[in-house]
This record gives C-alpha cells, sequence and structure tokens, in this order.
C-alpha cells in the first residue's frame, strides 16, 4: 500500500501547485459541534435522567491556501469528518465562524449563498451512498448544473456531461447507466465529475479511496492531483490512511478526540513528528525498508467522547504524560519551526523531535 502510493508522491508539495501567498480561500475560526445525544424526553422524565451532549469538535482552527491540500487525519471518532460537513454547510457550527473567500458562510443568504456555496463541492467517502441508485449518471452529474441554474438547454447539458466524464476517465456512452453497473472507482469517478460539474474552486475530499482497492486508490487520488494541477483547486482532504495522505497533502492537520494537536507540513510530519500521538500513527505504518527503528506500536483506545478525559485527551494513552498534562489542556503552539503543536511535554522539552 505505501509503496504504490508514496513512490510517485512529490516532496515538496504532493498537489504539484505553489499555493498562492495571498490571503486563504478558506479559513476555520474556532469552530466547535455538539450534538445532543440525549434519549427522547418522555424517556427522561421517566426515567429521571439529564439531557447528554457530545461535544465532537472543540475550538478547531486552520487555514487553507489557494491551490493547497490540507489533510486532516486521526482515528475513527475523532471529529474529522464533522469538520467536513460544517465546511460545506451539511452542519451548522454550535461556536466559531467558516470564512470562504473573506465571507462568513453563516451570513450568506439567498441567491448570493447559493452563488457561494456553487465554488464549493464535497466527495464523499461511500461512492454507492452518495449516487442515486434510481438515476441515470447523466441526471446525476447534471444535477449541479440545473441547481445552479448554469445549463438550461438539454442539448447542451448532455454535451457538458459528457465531458465531465471524459474529464475522469468515462466514457460518454456511461451516461446512460446506472451507479450499480460501474465499478468503486468508476462509481467515485462519477462522483468526482458531479462535484466538478459547478467548476467549484474548493473540494472537500472525506475519506474518497476508502472503499477502493489498492491500485484503484491509486488511480483515483493520481485523477484527483491531476484535475488539482489543471483547474487550480483547493482540497481539504479526510483520511485516516496516512500513505494516502503523504500522497496528495501539503501540509497535515492531525485530529484527536475533536482537536487538532498537531499542523504541519507534510515533509516535517513525516520526518520529524513532534506530537506523541502523531508519532504512535506514524509507527502503526508498516516498515517496508526495514530500517531497524524502534517504533511505538498504537495502545489503547480512543476514550468516550460522552466523558472525555480531563487535561489533554490523550493523556491516558501517552508514555510521557505526568500531573499537567492529567489536570491542564494543551494549547497549539509554535515549537519553533512555523508548525503548531498542542502538547505539553514538547512545550517543556520533555520530548525532542526524532532524528
Amino acid at each position: 500500500m505505501n509503496r504504490v502510493l508514496t513512490e510517485s508522491a512529490r516532496s515538496n508539495g504532493a498537489s504539484g501547485l505553489q499555493p498562492e501567498a495571498a490571503s486563504p480561500l478558506v479559513e476555520v475560526d474556532r469552530i466547535s459541534k455538539v450534538f445532543d445525544v440525549s434519549a427522547p424526553w418522555l424517556n427522561r422524565v421517566i426515567e429521571r435522567k439529564p439531557r447528554q451532549l457530545l461535544q465532537a469538535v472543540r475550538d478547531v482552527s486552520f487555514h487553507i491556501a489557494r491551490g493547497e491540500t490540507l489533510a486532516l487525519v486521526g482515528e475513527s471518532g475523532c471529529g474529522k469528518s464533522t469538520v467536513a460537513r460544517m465546511l460545506v454547510g451539511l452542519y451548522r457550527p454550535s461556536s466559531g465562524r467558516v470564512i470562504f473567500d473573506g465571507h462568513d458562510l453563516a451570513e450568506i443568504t439567498g441567491d448570493s449563498g447559493l452563488a457561494l456555496r456553487r465554488r464549493m463541492q464535497m466527495i464523499f467517502q461511500d461512492p454507492y451512498a452518495s449516487l442515486n441508485p434510481r438515476w441515470r449518471v447523466a441526471r446525476i452529474v447534471g444535477e449541479p448544473l440545473q441547481v445552479h441554474r448554469l445549463i438550461d438547454q438539454p442539448l447542451a447539458m448532455r454535451e457538458r456531461v459528457e465531458t465531465l466524464l471524459a474529464q475522469v476517465g468515462l466514457s460518454a456512452s456511461d451516461a446512460d447507466k446506472f451507479p450499480h453497473q460501474f465499478s468503486g472507482g468508476q462509481r467515485q469517478r462519477i462522483s468526482i465529475a458531479r462535484a466538478l460539474a459547478s467548476e467549484p474552486e474548493f473540494l472537500v475530499c472525506d475519506e474518497p479511496t476508502s472503499a477502493l482497492d489498492v491500485s484503484v486508490q491509486a488511480q483515483v487520488l493520481n485523477l484527483m492531483r491531476a484535475l488539482q494541477r489543471d483547474r487550480r483547486l483547493t482540497y481539504l482532504f479526510i483520511s485516516h490512511n496516512l500513505a494516502v495522505v503523504h500522497h496528495v497533502s501539503d501540509r497535515v492537520g492531525v485530529m484527536y478526540l475533536g482537536s487538532i494537536v498537531e499542523l504541519a507540513p507534510k515533509a516535517r510530519v513525516f520526518s520529524a513528528p513532534a506530537h506523541p500521538y502523531t508519532r504512535m500513527l506514524l509507527d502503526a505504518i508498516p516498515d517496508i525498508s526495514m530500517s531497524g527503528r524502534s517504533r511505538t506500536p498504537v495502545g489503547g483506545e480512543v476514550p468516550n467522547p460522552l466523558n472525555p478525559p480531563t487535561g489533554c485527551a490523550f493523556h491516558p494513552r501517552c508514555p510521557h504524560a505526568n500531573a499537567r498534562c492529567r489536570s491542564e489542556t494543551p494549547q497549539l503552539r509554535d515549537p519553533g519551526d512555523g508548525s503548531q503543536v498542542a502538547c505539553h511535554a514538547v512545550e517543556e522539552r520533555r520530548i525532542s523531535a526524532p532524528a
């Protein structure tokens, strides 16, 4: 898996683009999301149970430059997909702001909001569940063109759909088929074509290759990189697979229990990870080169988000935790190399970057 995906990765930016130095296209300012997971009201009254609130995302901040790929990684349940859905408006943040090209998404309504949201699209994890099984591909891919009133004429719509299918490696005749007639990789290509239909600038990719075979993953990832290069797209890439992240990202944000614990350029994360959790994730990647380097396997389980630990959420699994870690929540700080790390042990220099 690692060799298939990483041998062709560029060492100085996987996208092959130089992110523009102007103001960021996407800015996320301390967003949080709380879900009410309480039992029904009558049950709570009869059984005298209190309301239960689950904080899925906690004060997450980052920015994405134009033409850049930021990857969010972490174990299942860490809040990656919730962040993705807040960025495209599927969830409304409980607090904080999502700013796209200088506009606060919460303040945009009506036609202006529709025009702004046309510039961002999402590619979902399961390419079959995200496609309507009763619709032919022509209608699936053409739906954004209708919703955003970009094309009205049926003939022009058909020509545009066929062009989009060709751009993702499918044929014009595929427009008349149903989703069940395609393989998993082909269905994901249809999802990408639909996402590209409205000519977006920003794509949120939520585990777009996790349901695919290894060889098909490489094909889809190479397609996405080529589209980014040709269209100057900006990506937020969600994944738990660090080999995939190494292939596509420019910067990496590591999430744990709803918070970002490390945010740094890809080269720094993979060569000198600072946070103990990042190190444990990297140690879980098979060592194909058999370097003999000592490795610490990921131990323990992610805590229950309904009852998170006090202090640093990672301290029950961290070999470097002390009394401060168990009582005080660490904040993201720059250790001196331009990155951001939320770790008392790094701040106090009790652990150093690996060679």
